[in-house]
């Protein structure tokens, strides 16, 4: 029975536990179980919007149109499960029109929560914004008509051909969703009248009729260049969208059209795809699918082509990341709820509380997207909504805030008092709270500005030993309010009461600023603005106005009612410059007078110079000025520009920033804070300058931490940077996560990198996320940052991002086109690049033909690359009259010809006595193009003269080192290995010249060569030997029968072998010829039957004729053997292809009868006691192998 009674006991216990527990969480069950959405119903429709809550009973569900409440009626009223029914939809202008935002608030005993928005649409169509007009195009072309309209829903878009639907069976027409036209190849039965018809639920309109027009195409047709005659635009689409990229494109051929992004990343191919004959359409699109596309139409075949580029930003509803999570807090503590969101644009982030918008106010405060409240008090129980929204939606995410009572607490301290004691100080005075007085330990004073929203709270902890304290940090002439709040250990007491009090005037801080202009050489325009409430501390009784010349010191003065902002002074001299200044003053006294302003009156002439602008400038920031501007309405005169000088005060003026004459605005940025500055203005025209505006601004100051003790807001992030054009770059940033109800605006600063003049950096601002920096160089790498200013807070710069704009297609030819002859048949052609600025060329087009050819339209083509400014013009045929253009080109696209250029090449070049002589201007060409002249041909003559002496010299010394070998003979010998006159013949046959040593003749054993050259010379261990006069001169390297037989010679040259001490030399004895006619024992020796010519000259070797030609084409080498050159000096028998000495019988078999005139000696070769016998036979001489 215990264990039954234990278990029950445990049950109730639980439940006692759960219930209170279940109370305080059932806020979480009050949601929404359907919310309203967007809808289009026709006019006099019935429209049900959906709105179903969930939660603790009752429940009270109310509507809001436009956050007004809806007045239920007969015809619209609420449903019993909350949703609004209206009966028929109303379409009527203003208020009684049921088009707009609706929401539902649905509210119990916890709170009230606030409803998506839904908008509620009334389809129409309206007419048309766009229609199309009349063309006329070449038979063959292309044709395109384009209609706008606006319509809910989107309409559907078709067209007729005289009255009639037009087909689209065919390829060559196209109809893009967006009410563009297309048609390619156009032929003659496309003629006729077409009109735009637009169809939604609505209705149906149909567009005026545009006549086409088709005419016959000229004969031949004349090449064209691609042109992009409708290109892509820059466009936003919303998430799960479609987005069309129009590419239309003209030329002869018809050109192909690609498409890219300018990251470089790939296009999607499931969600793309091509419409027509070159449309880029995007479905289901999706962040990833915003960027830069670039369309290109290129003409078959070639490297021409343009480009054309758009930007496409992907919409996105907003989306929570963090959402706010419900708390519990006791009173008098704080609460802290976050929320982030994301989208496209930034969503804007706005709190709720019971379905209301929260205003910040000293305890409540809302910034990095987080609401704080302080000082948290019994009424700050309630459910809050954190509401993230943007031009594409909204989401709302809800918490509660449950506030804990402490019992044990001190009541409110009492009789609060407020007394003013100067123009910056109040005295405040309480009485001790009534309930536990005893136990406070301190006391905390509330104190803000009675007007306006948003104001800053202050508070000032103090002691519990008194009940009185001064504040003196107040601002003059403003309301204030203050209340007391009593602390103990457990807790805070209530608020007090609310007390009001105002502070004293003050003199003036500081005198307004000037604004000068003259409508007359004799009078000068004085106006200023009235001084703000935190300057004037007070109302403005009097201004003092004092004026006086720059050459006297009398001052005249005059003073002028606090309600006036302007004075006329008359009766002045002309072009004199006048010195003024103003102070004001209150009821206490007068502030500070202004510093001297300096303005010029015109000059007494009957010259019709522009009028003084009006000049209105306002500073956006500590740093930054706005400076706006019109012409004055009787200004008659025309302008040309304006001239808009600034400088701090007492510094000297700077030089002017020239303006168009379509400019009304510009932003001077770059300013120090708290200075004033002046600013001058004048128009001009070509008479001179007219009359100027002069005005004075001070910058506010940066405010900073320590003076509004809330931080600075962070710089703007994901900075990036996408080149749109040639003179356009798309900058988009992402807002930094806070919220404020004020407005929020940006500056962007942008200049070139490396830029020197801090003039020339551009400041633009713009309350917008995204911006398109216009006016911008072409080919420059520029640098950007941003900067946030809220509040007179601003942000440090961002990151700086840096971003390159595209080339712009060249706008001139290649300047100082040249072409001469330098060949029968071969001319060269040179250019200089186009003579623009920032120009990039990527290859050059040269054109080049006969007049023949050019009657003809035949033109031959070469191209080179943008570095290369010269190119070789080969197979010119003689007697004809060449002509020569030269185009430049890069990825942007083709820039015109150069001026055609005219070479003539003679029939027969070399009887122009011009050549035979050698002169410099030997080539026939026209006035006007390439020339060598004769500075140029005594600098190429000396140059070669140069390179010839020093091949002169470099022979001489190798011949003369040659010469100093010691003993070369015809081949080295290794290992014992001989080689045979079979052998040597071998190596003549290979004509290789790389082996080839200095060669010097047989000798025999007795007789030594003189070493150092110069002489045939014999030494024996007698003295010098005479050569008998009836023996031959056999010597390989100095014989004398080089022009009876230069084959022996040659041959001579590749088989050659050094002596060295220690090895097997090959000698022979000389013997008398027996006849004169036949051939020496060497000759007969070396020679080869085959051999005809000396081959050292390498075969099919390419020579480029132009060293700057492109071209894919693989350049021929020529294959040297190398078969001698990598061998050994030592023979086998495979290498001398089966002729060796080695075999005796064979080389008998080839002598025949000549066995009768040659003797075969054999004769031992001893080295370190061993020795190789050889046998060798040659004709009319004996080898003999000797061991040295």
């Amino acid at each position: 029975m215990a264990p039954v009674k234990r278990k029950l006991y445990q049950r109730l216990l639980f439940f006692a536990v759960l219930l209170p527990i279940s109370g305080v969480l059932c806020f979480s069950e009050l949601f929404f179980i359907k919310e309203p959405h967007d809808a289009t119903v026709m006019r006099k429709e019935a429209i049900i919007l959906d709105c179903q809550a969930h939660g603790e009973a009752p429940i009270d569900v109310r509507w809001l149109k436009n956050g007004v409440k809806v007045v239920e009626n007969e015809r619209v009223y609420l449903l019993s499960n909350g949703s609004l029914y209206i009966s028929e939809v109303e379409s009527r202008r203003g208020d009684k029109s049921d088009e707009g935002f609706y929401q539902c608030l649905a509210q119990n005993k916890y709170g009230a929560i606030l409803s998506q928005k839904a908008r509620l649409t009334i389809a129409s169509i309206s007419s048309f914004a766009i229609q199309p007009t009349s063309i006329v195009v070449t038979e063959g072309s292309v044709a395109r008509f384009s209609c706008k309209i606006s319509a809910h829903p989107p309409p559907i878009i078709t067209w007729e051909l005289n009255r009639v639907t037009l087909p689209l069976a065919t390829e060559r027409i196209t109809v893009l969703p967006s009410g563009v036209l297309q048609i390619h190849g156009v032929q003659r039965m496309d003629a006729g009248n077409y009109r735009c018809v637009a169809t939604n639920i609505a209705s149906r309109r149909r567009s005026t009729e545009a006549t086409l027009t088709v005419t016959p195409a000229p004969s031949p047709l004349l090449p064209q260049r691609p042109r992009i005659i409708a290109g892509p635009q820059n466009i936003s689409v919303s998430l799960h969208q479609s987005a069309i990229l129009e590419c239309m494109a003209t030329g002869n051929p018809r050109p192909i059209i690609s498409w890219s992004r300018a990251d470089s990343k790939s296009i999607d191919v499931y969600n793309t795809k091509v419409l027509g004959n070159g449309n880029l359409i995007i479905t289901d699109i999706k962040p990833q699918h915003g960027g830069v596309y670039m369309c290109r139409a290129s003409t078959p075949g070639t490297r021409n082509y343009t480009v054309a580029s758009a930007n496409v930003t992907v919409l996105a509803p907003p989306s929570l990341v963090e959402w706010p999570e419900s708390l519990t807090r006791p009173r008098a503590g704080t609460a802290r709820f976050v929320c982030q969101a994301e989208g496209v644009p930034t969503p804007q982030i706005t709190w709720l509380k019971n379905g209301e918008k929260v205003h910040s106010n000293g305890r409540i405060k809302m910034y990095n997207s987080k609401l704080v409240i302080n000082q948290i008090i019994p009424e700050d129980d309630a459910i809050y909504q954190c509401q993230a929204e943007n031009e594409q939606g909204s989401v709302l995410s809800m918490a509660r805030l449950i506030v804990v009572m402490s019992e044990d607490r001190p009541s409110a301290p009492r009789n609060i008092r407020a007394d003013t004691v100067s123009s910056s100080a109040i005295l405040l005075a309480w009485e001790r709270p009534l309930y536990n007085s005893d136990k406070v330990i301190a006391y905390s004073v509330h104190y803000m500005k009675a007007e306006g929203l948003n104001n800053e709270e202050y508070q000032v902890v103090i002691g519990n030993d008194t009940t009185r304290y001064i504040i003196d940090d107040l601002e003059p002439a403003r309301n204030y309010t203050f209340y007391v709040v009593a602390y103990m250990p457990m807790g805070a007491s209530r608020m007090s009461d609310h007390v009001f009090q105002h502070t004293l005037e003050d003199v003036p801080l500081r005198a307004p600023e000037l604004s000068l202009t003259s409508r007359s050489p004799t009078d000068i325009q004085v106006s200023w603005q009235p001084l703000p409430d935190k300057l004037s501390r007070g109302r403005v009784s009097t201004y003092r106005l004092s004026y006086r010349t720059s050459a006297e010191n009398t001052v005249s003065q005059m003073e002028l009612p606090g309600e006036k902002t302007h004075h006329l002074l008359e009766n002045l001299q002309p072009d004199t410059i006048y010195l003024l200044r103003i102070a004001a003053a209150t009821s206490v006294g007068w502030g500070e007078q202004s510093a001297w302003t300096s303005h010029r009156t015109p000059k007494a002439s009957s010259a019709r110079v522009p009028l003084a602008p009006e000049l209105h400038l306002e500073p956006l920031n500590c740093t930054t000025i706005l400076a706006r501007w019109q012409l004055a309405p009787r200004n008659s005169a025309g302008v040309l520009g304006y001239r808009l000088f600034y400088h701090e005060e007492s510094q000297p003026e700077n030089s002017p920033v020239q303006l168009r004459a379509s400019d009304n605005t510009h932003i001077i940025g770059g300013l120090d804070p708290r200075k004033k500055y002046h600013v001058k203005l004048l128009a001009y025209n070509f008479i001179g300058d007219g009359y100027q505006a002069d005005q004075t601004i001070s910058t506010p100051g940066c405010v900073s931490v320590r003076d509004r003790l809330v931080p600075p807001p962070p710089p703007p992030h994901n900075v990036y940077a996408k080149t749109n054009s040639s003179t356009a770059v798309f900058l988009h940033w992402g807002r930094p996560a806070f919220t404020s109800s004020q407005a929020v605006n940006y500056t962007i600063r942008c200049n070139p990198v490396g830029l020197q003049n801090a003039s020339l950096v551009l400041y633009l601002q713009t309350r917008e996320q995204s911006l398109l920096v216009r006016d911008l160089e072409p080919n420059t790498k520029y640098e950007f940052a941003i900067r946030l200013h809220i509040d007179q807070l601003s942000s440090p710069w961002s990151p700086v991002v840096y971003q390159s704009t595209f080339p712009e297609a060249p706008m001139l030819p290649p300047s100082n086109v040249k072409v001469t002859l330098i060949e029968e048949d071969t001319a060269l052609v040179s250019w200089k690049p186009p003579d623009e600025p920032n120009i990039a060329v990527t290859h050059y087009t040269i054109l080049y033909a006969s007049r023949n050819e050019w009657i003809a339209g035949e033109w031959q083509v070469l191209q080179r690359e943008g570095t290369i400014t010269m190119a070789l013009l080969e197979n010119l045929r003689p007697g004809q009259v060449y002509l020569v253009k030269v185009s430049a080109s890069n990825n942007m696209g083709d820039g015109p010809f150069s001026h055609t250029a005219e070479l003539s090449v003679r029939a027969d070049l070399s009887s122009d006595p011009r050549l035979s002589r050698g002169s410099t201007h030997s080539t026939a060409f026209s006035d006007g193009f390439y020339h060598l002249d004769q500075k140029s041909m005594t600098g190429i003559t000396v140059g070669v003269c140069i390179a010839l002496i020093c091949i002169i010299i470099c022979a001489f010394i190798i011949v003369c080192r040659g010469k100093n070998r010691k003993f070369s003979a015809v081949k080295t010998y290794r290992g014992g290995v001989s080689t045979s006159a079979a052998a040597a013949e071998h190596l003549g046959s290979d004509g290789q010249a790389e082996n080839t040593d200095v060669t010097v003749p047989m000798m025999s054993q007795n007789h030594f060569i003189d070493a150092k050259g110069g002489t045939n010379l014999i030494i024996n261990s007698l003295g010098p030997v005479q050569p008998g006069a009836e023996k031959k001169k056999k010597w390989f390297s100095f014989s004398n029968n080089v022009k009876k037989d230069s084959k022996a010679v040659q041959n001579m040259r590749h088989g050659s072998t050094s002596y060295l001490p220690g090895t097997t030399v090959l000698t022979y004895k000389e013997e008398l010829s027996p006849s004169p006619d036949q051939p020496t024992t060497l000759q007969a020796l070396l020679r080869h039957p085959s051999d005809t010519e000396g081959s050292s000259n390498s075969e099919g070797s390419h020579a480029t004729g132009d060293s700057g030609r492109y071209s894919h084409d693989e350049t021929e080498m020529t294959n040297l053997s190398s078969g001698s050159s990598s061998r050994p000096p030592s023979l086998t028998a495979e290498d001398s292809g089966g002729s060796d000495c080695g075999d005796p019988a064979e080389e008998r078999n080839k002598l025949g009868s000549e066995e009768s005139q040659t003797g075969l000696k054999l004769m031992k070769s001893v080295e370190n006691g061993c020795c190789r016998q050889e046998a060798q036979e040659a004709q009319g001489s004996v080898c003999e192998f000797v061991c040295v």
